[in-house]
């Protein structure tokens, strides 16, 4: 049986994971160009940075989220083996499933934090090329926040299927597996 506690514990990291990319999302950093007062070069003013502070913490608590269900379920390949049937193959589907949307959700909030993070100083006012202050591409932490619920639900699923495919396993010989030679002698 699947623990409801368990599930419950996950499904808030993961309500508020996603809370905090999509707050993130909203509070991207903006940029704007400034010309200091002697006019030789331009530099760029960067408002708030919590949405970096915002997309660790999404981070972190889909990391917790995804560390509880692999601990619970011994990651899948520790421990005594599963029932065979449906809720098996389904566990293991959904075991690839729930690691692939994981990783995505990770490196979009991670690779938005790091980017938002990531302010450029100065802008040449006498170079040919024209550079711009670097900012977060709009939707990163949007991503993020979409596939920390597909994380959620497919984590969820696999651990009911998990527990399912778990419980009641017996082994199917009640005595000695080996080959009995005893009446052939």
């Amino acid at each position: 049986m699947a623990s409801k506690l368990l599930l419950v514990l996950v499904f808030i990291l993961d309500l508020i994971a996603f809370g905090l990319a999509v707050a993130a999302e909203q509070r991207r950093s903006t940029a704007i160009v400034v010309q200091d007062k002697d006019k030789n070069y331009d530099y760029c003013v960067y408002d708030s940075d919590i949405s970096t502070g915002l997309g660790v913490g999404s981070f972190l608590f889909l990391l917790a989220s995804q560390i509880l269900i692999m601990v619970a379920s011994r990651c899948f390949c520790c421990g005594k083996s599963l029932r065979p049937g449906g809720a098996r193959a389904w566990a293991i589907l959904l075991f690839i499933a729930c690691w692939a949307t994981f990783f995505i959700a990770e490196i979009c909030l991670l690779a938005g934090s790091v980017r938002n993070a990531y302010h450029t100083k100065y802008r040449n006012h006498f170079a040919v090329e024209k550079y711009s202050c670097n900012t977060v591409r709009k939707g990163v932490f949007g991503a993020g926040a979409a596939f920390i619920v597909f994380t959620g639900i497919l984590t969820e699923i696999y651990y009911v299927c998990y527990a399912r495919a778990k419980d009641g396993f017996q082994a199917p010989y009640g005595r000695d597996t080996g080959v009995g030679m005893g009446t052939y002698s």
